[in-house]
């Protein structure tokens, strides 16, 4: 078997034996309200690192506006799932869900091409913060978005829900500051593993396809990919526009799982971005398995603390992310984490060979 391949089987048999160790603790009880409460943001955490890894660390960008595409994917998926449970009530949950992740996905990602465009012929902390820009403009125009369906069609409004001048209040879908209320709740742990699933087999097959070495060589050195006619502006906008509809799956789960839908600082803002960020940069630049890993662990570790320390859990937090980035990048640690690799290879190595003997 290629290493690759095992790697890719390796990293999904993980998520898969995760879910199996969850399930069976749900089912015998031994998991708590909290916890439950906790499986499906991991999942969107958890989509979301591996494509904000995409940009980050397969195309070599850096990108805050994550939390814009997101904001898209969930917003326009509520928005269908709620017209589809107020107009189209006899449609199936599970059809109308899927639909709403298609629609999710393909809008956040035409966002992601509209935006890439311009944006990517910036680099380095210029498009930055022109991502950054972008997901706090997307936030803001939601916030002040109002639009309700009747009768008599869409009303639209950016000031106020009185200028719809519809007469029931209850065909009002988007609502401004107050989001959309009653979206369907069809989000669950299970939709969530098999959604991360598929992101991890999209980005896994593209990292090691054609277009994927194209998009590795671009990080490497541009003009040199330029020079061997690899078409830079092309792989750039793919691998862009897929980071950005996969962000766009993570906000329709997200969306799905919310009896009520804002778009708040906390949630789409610029801090929500560099969480994402955050991830990526502790599970390894460009290493998929580790920032599904880094989602998870940084999800459930204040809830964890707040059991132990509530008063200083953030300050823990914090330094458990300092520890956990020197472990990670720090000369020394580096040094030391390849000198006990090495030796644990000969180590391995000396026994094969007295196996053989032998």
């Amino acid at each position: 078997m290629k290493k690759t391949v095992r790697s890719n089987l390796i990293t999904i048999g993980i998520v898969v034996i995760a879910y199996i160790i969850v399930q069976i603790l749900i089912s015998t009880g031994n998991i708590s309200s909290l916890m439950k409460g906790l499986l499906v943001p991991m999942c969107v955490y958890a989509i979301a690192a591996v494509s904000l890894n995409l940009t980050v660390g397969i195309l070599g960008e850096l990108s805050l506006g994550h939390a814009g595409f997101m904001c898209v994917g969930a917003f326009s998926s509520a928005f269908f799932s709620k017209c589809m449970k107020m107009f189209v009530p006899g449609m199936p949950a599970g059809v109308r869900f899927l639909i709403a992740i298609l629609i999710g996905a393909a809008l956040a990602g035409l966002f992601g091409l509209l935006i890439g465009i311009p944006v990517l012929r910036l680099k380095g902390d210029y498009l930055a913060i022109v991502t950054l820009a972008f997901g706090e403009i997307i936030k803001n125009i939601v916030n002040i978005l109002y639009l309700g369906i009747d009768e008599n069609g869409v009303h639209f409004s950016m000031k106020n829900s009185l200028d719809l001048n519809m007469e029931n209040s209850d065909n009002i879908i988007i609502n401004g500051a107050q989001g959309i209320t009653g979206t369907p709740n069809d989000s669950n742990f299970t939709v969530g593993i098999i959604l991360l699933v598929v992101t991890l087999l999209i980005v896994l097959n593209l990292i090691h396809s054609r277009d994927g070495r194209a998009i590795m060589a671009i990080r490497d050195n541009t003009i040199a990919a330029e020079s061997v006619g690899i078409p830079v502006t092309k792989y750039k906008l793919m691998a862009f526009s897929i980071s950005a509809a996969l962000a766009g799956v993570a906000g329709v789960l997200y969306a799905h799982n919310l009896s009520t839908l804002t778009a708040l600082p906390k949630n789409f803002g610029y801090n929500q971005s560099i969480m994402i960020l955050v991830f990526v940069v502790l599970g390894g630049m460009g290493n998929i398995r580790g920032s599904v890993i880094a989602a998870v662990v940084l999800t459930l570790l204040p809830e964890l603390l707040r059991g132990v320390v509530s008063d200083s859990r953030m300050l823990i937090y914090a330094i458990v992310l300092i520890v956990i980035m020197l472990f990670n990048w720090a000369p020394a640690c580096l040094e030391w984490r390849e000198k006990v690799a090495a030796s644990v290879k000969t180590k391995l190595g000396k026994k094969n060979v007295s196996k053989e003997v032998q």
